[in-house]
């Protein structure tokens, strides 16, 4: 199966688009859907659009959009175009005028007690909570009477006994909702801000966007949104809702099941093509292993690929993904990115010391654990103390000058009678002060055989109070 990339508004090329409202900062559901948006318009040689749904200025935030900004920029998200909801407003209002003059749009003059009232009778009666639609039976001079001295809000009027909507998804086919199961869901608020279902609907169609790709969620929000468009005589972008989210135990992330920010990956150190792959892959799982960039995930995007089960967010999944990231960098690179955790006198050797560490870091940070590499007296692990106070003959046998490692290691060997692990182990304890790291004679290389000595001296030193 593959999905056709022209779009009812018969664009050669798709046009998606990521919608954020800036009303709090982005986490890692939005940051996927971004992502799958921005990956379809560059797989096909598109655009993607950066819209700001602010349309509730009451609780936009410049510094929630300048934090969604960043996030976007760090995980290596640019836009061809950027748009702000709230300057659209007179074309919002036209086309609510429109859906009135069709009786498709109405005033609801119902107070919440009132609405919630009527809640709570419909599920003690074991029926869905839906609005009654009392206000649709008003007639229009009534309504506008009423509204000069009364609050309202606008709703859609979508349900009705006879007749269904069908919505054409990418990934599920036709899907038909009856319009008796639908509500008539509110399009304006009280104090006049529209929300989401108009604006949204109303902004594809006038900007071009062919394609949207959005979580199921918003599944019965498409059915509201083709009926308004279908009114308004507009084309309808084509819809791929994936499947959302979710924790370990099967629920939607939220604040209080550990919906996590993007902030905070990026401050706990993971690098953005670990974090933006990993949100790819759970929303394209056919994502070939060696793609380890955004360009190499464009050119293996598959829309028809895209799952709608629900995806389990899995921290404990980027730390592998994370080191894959790092490895895969070029010497430059990762030299560039491991600098932010190295002293001052360390970064003049960045990129040795990057080659030297490639393949033991799984983040940039664990450059720390291997301080000895450039300071000789950086402190030894606990694990790595109790091996050498247990092998304490390692220090009767120091390298001597101008002494390579295999020179150095045949001597010791032949000196204490010790080959393999029993031999290297202590070695590798005096030498870097840890019992993990890159090869002894890489190390033994770096530093020649002056400075290995003075690395197992300082070691010898520190332990002076082992244990008798």
């Amino acid at each position: 199966m593959s999905i056709p990339m022209k779009s009812s508004s018969c664009a050669s090329k798709p046009r998606t688009r990521f919608a954020p409202s800036p009303t709090g900062f982005l986490h890692v559901g939005g940051a996927r859907i971004a992502l799958l948006n921005f990956l379809l318009a560059r797989a096909e040689g598109g655009a993607f659009l950066l819209r700001w749904e602010d349309t509730d200025p009451r609780r936009s935030r410049p510094e929630y959009e300048a934090a969604i900004r960043r996030d976007l920029a760090w995980l290596g998200i640019s836009w061809d175009e950027e748009t702000r909801q709230s300057a659209a407003r007179a074309r919002h209002e036209e086309a609510l005028r429109k859906l009135a003059a069709k009786g498709l749009a109405y005033r609801c003059f119902c107070t919440e007690e009132e609405l919630a009232r009527a809640r709570a009778r419909m599920k003690a009666q074991g029926r869905a909570p839906r609005y009654s639609g009392r206000c649709r039976r008003l007639a229009p001079e009534e309504a506008a009477r009423r509204a000069a001295h009364e609050p309202f809000v606008w709703r859609l009027a979508a349900r009705s006994k006879e007749g269904e909507i069908v919505v054409e998804d990418l990934l599920r086919g036709a899907v038909r909702f009856a319009r008796r199961d639908l509500d008539d869901p509110v399009l304006v608020r009280t104090d006049g801000s529209f929300t989401f279902l108009l604006p949204n609907a109303v902004d594809d169609a006038h900007e071009g966007i062919t394609h949207a790709i959005r979580g199921d969620d918003h599944l019965t929000n498409a059915a509201y949104q083709t009926l308004i468009l279908q009114a308004l005589d507009m084309p309808a972008p084509r819809y791929a809702h994936v499947g959302l989210l979710v924790d370990e135990q099967g629920r939607k992330l939220s604040k209080r099941t550990g919906d996590v920010r993007l902030e905070d990956l990026r401050r706990a150190g993971w690098e953005p093509e670990a974090v933006a792959l990993l949100l790819v892959r759970l929303g394209h799982p056919n994502l070939p292993e060696d793609a380890l960039d955004l360009d190499a995930a464009a050119r293996a995007f598959d829309p028809a690929r895209l799952s709608t089960a629900p995806a389990r967010w899995d921290p404990a999944q980027l730390a592998p993904l994370n080191a894959r990231v790092l490895h895969a960098l070029s010497l430059p690179e990762l030299a560039r990115r491991i600098r932010a955790w190295l002293p001052s006198e360390a970064q003049p050797q960045a990129e040795a010391i990057a080659e030297i560490l490639r393949e033991n870091l799984q983040k940039a940070e664990d450059v720390q654990k291997y301080a000895r590499i450039w300071n000789e007296t950086a402190s030894i692990t606990p694990d790595a103390r109790e091996v050498l106070c247990e092998n304490t003959w390692i220090f009767e046998h120091l390298p001597e000058e101008n002494e390579d490692f295999d020179t150095y290691k045949k001597r010791l060997q032949q000196a204490v009678g010790k080959r393999g692990r029993a031999l290297l182990l202590p070695l590798r304890a005096a030498l870097l002060g840890r019992l993990d790291g890159p090869p002894l004679a890489v190390l033994f290389a770096f530093w020649g055989a002056k400075g290995a000595r003075a690395r197992m001296l300082a070691a010898q030193k520190e332990l002076a109070a082992c244990p008798s």
